[in-house]
């Protein structure tokens, strides 16, 4: 396996690799070969195992975010499915969350699932986080998405994975009163409804979803309640090596916010720097590189990774030249933006890489 999908530097925010398994038996069920996702996505040919698999062991330890998020929507445009992320949720399995997973099916009841969720699942992937809150009779769920910009199959596979996982934790069908969601949809409504239990709502500004709160007292039928100490530590010691990198996180959410468009052109031609992004985060240079390197991480690698990612979203859109994205990713000249893309894609070039899209029809 490539390494753009496995040995993933603490800096990268990433997937488990157990996530790619919905998302490619949903694409090879539309006729898509992996070689062929991969290349939609902007990966090398051979970063994905083919399907069947031999052995589980042959999907990555983990992938980046914005890998995992280019692959949605190659798969929904190659397969010429506007349906693609609900397709996908449909296929999560207990694993596909890894130790997040195995600790729910030992819970006692839904409630005690939903409050772990929001605990554990930084441990199955950096896609976003899940929120909780009880109004009366009603509880409301509300998925806080990392990548707001996000093509809507990212949001909408969320979705569809919860409700199914959560038919599955209960032992019978369940539906919520109501879906909304950020993003607008002009797919058809019944297929939403068919997977999600209800017709959702589009363009509301925030993604969640209300249901009956009496569903938290539910027993899950199959717990192992001997078993669930074991996994709970299990989890918990994942959690404090977590915690241990969390300044990774801090620190890529604050060179994406100095990198954002706006502020791009505003602070231009002022650099991205360590002691910029640390007194941003209302600390020394000194101190934020020795956390970094606590987290065995350097604060080159967190602002080349925040580069790649929108270098590769930039180079999609037709309307920003070479130039351009130079300047948004705070290079001070086009050539310095090339030399790094060649490093971060085994020696493309950002145009060749852009044609190369193109010819493809991605």
């Amino acid at each position: 396996m490539p390494s753009a999908c496995s040995n993933l530097p603490a800096a990268t925010p990433r997937v488990t690799g157990a996530y790619l398994l919905p998302l490619l038996e949903t694409a090879a069920e539309r006729g898509i070969d992996a070689a062929a996702l991969a290349a939609a996505a902007g990966l090398a040919p051979d970063a994905l195992p083919a399907l069947p698999l031999a052995d589980p062991g042959t999907l990555p330890e983990s992938l980046a975010t914005h890998e995992y998020i280019a692959l949605l929507d190659a798969g929904a445009r190659l397969g010429s499915d506007p349906h693609f992320g609900l397709h996908v949720g449909e296929r999560v399995r207990p694993g596909t969350y890894s130790v997040h997973g195995v600790v729910l099916m030992a819970c006692q009841h839904l409630g005690q699932a939903f409050e772990l969720t929001q605990r554990y699942e930084q441990l199955a992937h950096d896609l976003g986080r899940s929120q909780l809150a009880l109004d009366g009779d009603v509880a409301r769920y509300t998925w806080l998405t990392a990548y707001p910009r996000a093509n809507r199959h990212l949001v909408e596979s969320v979705f569809a994975g919860i409700r199914i996982f959560g038919c599955w934790l209960a032992g019978r069908p369940l539906a919520p009163r109501e879906v909304c969601f950020a993003h607008d949809s002009g797919a058809d409504l019944a297929e939403y409804e068919r997977v999600l239990g209800v017709a959702p709502r589009f363009g509301t500004g925030a993604n969640t979803a209300a249901f009956d709160a009496a569903i938290l007292a539910m027993p899950v039928p199959n717990a192992d309640p001997g078993l669930f100490p074991v996994l709970r530590e299990h989890a918990e010691r994942l959690l404090r090596e977590r915690t241990r990198q969390g300044v990774v996180g801090e620190v890529h959410e604050a060179v994406l916010r100095r990198l954002s468009p706006d502020l791009a052109r505003a602070l231009a031609p002022e650099p991205v720097r360590l002691a910029t992004v640390a007194a941003d985060m209302g600390t020394s240079a000194r101190t934020l590189q020795r956390k970094l390197a606590d987290a065995g991480a350097t604060f080159q690698q967190v602002l080349d990774g925040v580069r790649h990612a929108l270098a590769l979203d930039y180079l999609r859109q037709d309307g920003l030249s070479l130039v351009d994205i130079a300047f948004l990713l705070g290079y001070q000249e086009q050539s310095a933006f090339t030399h790094a893309f060649r490093e971060w894609t085994g020696g493309v070039n950002p145009g060749a890489w852009r044609e190369r899209q193109r010819m493809n029809g991605y």
